[in-house]
């Protein structure tokens, strides 16, 4: 039986702008989520920002520390993806 992938909102694009704005490499960046006890590779996070896996809610706690920011910033313009 082939199990189908259920889409949803992608906020890799706000993953990779708020990386890219800290200055980290993927590779940078997972150390410092194992780091702070998130045990996640580099192709798994390479997944989220790519939309093909969607990021737990611990990862998005995590890495709302690490970037310094609001919760706000990893949904940004997710909501015109809805209408």
């Amino acid at each position: 039986m082939e199990q189908k992938i259920r889409r949803d909102l992608n906020m890799g694009a706000n993953l990779r702008a708020l990386r890219d704005k800290s200055g980290l490499s993927q590779e940078k960046l997972c150390a410092e989520l194992q780091r702070r006890g998130c045990d996640i590779g580099r192709t798994t996070y390479a997944k989220y920002e790519s939309g093909e896996l969607n990021i737990k809610a611990s990862v998005i706690v995590t890495l709302k520390k690490i970037y310094n920011c609001s919760y706000d910033d990893f949904f940004a313009g997710l909501e015109e993806e809805i209408k």
